[in-house]
């Protein structure tokens, strides 16, 4: 690891003892794009899902920071609210898999039982805890054989200390943020003006610039793909940003959480043409692309090719190193895999919880021009 880029790892570890109020990185950045190397834009992006959480706990500063280092294209993100308001970077509504929230006694009658998406679920919700308590837990690594070393040592961040640590990275990096479980939050969480959480979600994009539609110049100053499994949040915001969106798809068979259609029904050439003056891509859960028996694939569906023909472009998730996760078929190289999505199934981005492992073989099989 890069000196410019152990200190920074190094002063987060440092300050977490002390963060439960103030931010963990500096807020704005005041990093100049005119002196940045630029967003590649000629091969598949490199999206760090939620970090390289393959190497630390998920959504955390020193995930996005090794994330950074180890040459992602676009950090990626899911936001969540806190009690108070405050948007945070979480995956889950709840707190129980990723952080120490059961060691912390003070917090025990925190725990509820909520419907979402259609499924009764028991836990402790960042919707009952303000961001100086959530700051008070420690993540920790969501699976159990990845690397247990970092746990309980970094804080839950904000929506803008995400945004922060993107802005001020040596190179241009865009953030891919997703608008998460917006039917939930807007049932549990109210502002004081009114707003809506795509509201609050927009508005903090605007506070730093972000702006500009897929490759404009405002865009690739500052580039970012907004997501959301929520189809309805995607054409709430298209009246507040021209900003690119991505509509994410589930497994088939699932429910959406906005729509009572099942993504059967939202991978359909009608809805396709409906969606697609909303967005500029789909996200499908990549099993949805290319169905897997017995952890083997099988023949791939059209969608990659009906997308393109609507002009969508397609980043499917999530491509994992780890052997459980590799297909029968690609002999636990995750070269392999990522060969067969770029060049047979012809993605143009892919989400990794491995970072640096995309780009090598992005580095191997396609280098870039000396110019990027």
């Amino acid at each position: 690891m890069g000196f410019k880029y152990f200190l920074p790892l190094l002063l987060l570890s440092l300050l977490v003892a002390d963060s439960a109020s103030r931010p963990l990185y500096p807020l704005p950045s005041v990093a100049k794009y005119g002196t940045k190397k630029p967003l590649q834009t000629s091969r598949p992006f490199n999206v760090a899902h939620r970090g390289a959480n393959g190497e630390f706990p998920e959504e955390t500063a020193p995930a996005y920071l090794r994330a950074i280092e180890e040459g992602a294209d676009f950090i990626e993100s899911d936001i969540l609210a806190s009690k108070d308001g405050v948007l945070i970077c979480h995956h889950d509504v709840n707190l129980d898999d990723t952080t120490d929230v059961a060691d912390h006694k003070e917090f025990v009658d925190r725990k509820r039982t909520y419907e979402v998406q259609g499924v009764n679920m028991t836990g402790f919700f960042t919707v009952d805890f303000t961001l100086e308590e959530l700051k008070t837990l420690g993540a920790k690594q969501r699976y159990p054989f990845r690397d247990q070393q970092y746990n309980g040592k970094f804080p839950i961040i904000t929506f803008d200390e995400y945004i922060a640590i993107a802005l001020d990275a040596p190179r241009v990096v865009g953030i891919y943020p997703e608008i998460k479980n917006p039917v939930f939050i807007n049932q549990r969480v109210k502002w004081a003006d009114g707003k809506k959480f795509e509201d609050k979600f927009v508005a903090t994009l605007k506070k730093y610039g972000y702006k500009g539609t897929y490759m404009s110049e405002d865009w690739l100053k500052q580039p970012i793909f907004i997501q959301s499994f929520a189809a309805t949040s995607l054409v709430y915001i298209s009246n507040l940003t021209d900003i690119p969106k991505v509509l994410l798809i589930d497994d088939v068979t699932i429910l959406t959480e906005d729509t009572n259609k099942t993504y059967a029904e939202i991978t359909s050439d009608k809805y396709l043409d409906y969606i697609q003056q909303y967005v500029i891509g789909i996200g499908p859960w990549k099993d949805t692309i290319v169905p897997v028996n017995e952890n083997r694939l099988t023949t791939p569906t059209d969608l990659v090719a009906r997308a393109h023909s609507r002009n969508l472009q397609v980043h499917p998730y999530t491509y994992r190193n780890e052997n459980q996760f590799l297909h029968v078929g690609f002999h636990q190289d995750a070269y392999s895999e990522y060969d067969y999505w770029i060049n047979k199934i012809g993605v143009d981005g892919l989400f990794t919880d491995f970072t640096g492992s995309l780009h090598n073989y992005q580095e191997l099989s396609a280098p870039l021009p000396k110019q990027q």
